[in-house]
């Protein structure tokens, strides 16, 4: 357990304990289901825990290369989606998808990191899935390239099998990609689509393009003040994928000078 979870679950229980004892004397159910929602609230904040030390994992194995390791954190069914590339169900297509990123190790002159930031992890009521979110940093090199700087945003899902919490969904949207040197504001680098060699078990969930155009996915936990879900956002519209505008104003828009002298690949 966590320091953090630690130091919650004490300050609940000592709460409760000054007023249980006597409650119980006189047979006080309420105080009794008072103790069964702390414990409750006390087991979640371990899940939830949990689950963050297991994406974290997950991001060490995978910007060392560790294929092998990070797929078997998967559930049984669980499913990889990096970017466009397509969607891989169970632990031996998740590896052979992560092979398109370089051999098992990580060999010499390439770089892999994918930094997991701001975590927002939601475990529901049941104890036995989760969503999580985060973003993303992209770091990237391979011998005879130059290398490359990215952003993105992590929708993910959890499941408990076996009293342990498992990965059943990783799918990262590369929402910006650019050459090292270059910059955002000179180059941008278009998403690879699904591959050849190992091609994906099921075609990309949606359908987008990255930077310079504008991505937002849905957000997987409802507004923490409103309550109100954040699923339909609004969203400049894609021609070329097929997204008409959703919320936006639908008027013609001029081309930013960044984007006209911007370089794409």
């Amino acid at each position: 357990m966590s320091t953090r979870i630690f130091i919650k679950a004490a300050l609940l229980l000592g709460l409760a304990m000054p007023l249980a004892a006597p409650a119980l004397a006189q047979g006080g159910g309420d105080v009794r289901t008072k103790l069964a929602a702390y414990k409750h609230r006390v087991t979640l904040l371990e899940d939830q825990d949990a689950v963050e030390n297991l994406q974290a994992t997950f991001g060490y194995y995978f910007d060392k290369g560790l294929w092998n390791q990070a797929a078997a954190l998967f559930a049984s069914k669980g499913s990889f989606e990096y970017g466009q590339r397509g969607v891989y169900v169970g632990s031996a297509r998740i590896q052979q998808a992560m092979l398109l990123f370089g051999p098992q190790g990580l060999a010499n002159g390439r770089l892999n990191n994918h930094m997991m930031l701001q975590p927002i992890i939601t475990v529901a009521p049941n104890g036995q899935t989760a969503v999580g979110r985060f973003q993303g940093m992209v770091m990237l090199a391979e011998p005879g390239q130059n290398g490359k700087w990215g952003v993105g945003l992590y929708e993910n899902e959890y499941v408990k099998e076996g009293g342990t919490w498992k990965i059943a969904k990783l799918h990262f949207y590369m929402t910006a990609l650019t050459d090292y040197d270059l910059g955002f504001a000179k180059y941008a680098i278009q998403m690879e689509g699904p591959s050849a060699l190992f091609p994906p078990d099921r075609p990309p969930t949606e359908v987008y393009r990255s930077f310079p155009n504008a991505y937002l996915p849905a957000f997987s936990y409802d507004h923490p003040v409103t309550g109100q879900p954040l699923k339909t956002l609004p969203l400049q519209g894609d021609e070329i994928v097929g997204r008409p505008d959703r919320g936006m104003d639908t008027g013609k828009r001029e081309e930013s000078s960044a984007a006209k002298g911007m370089r794409q690949q």
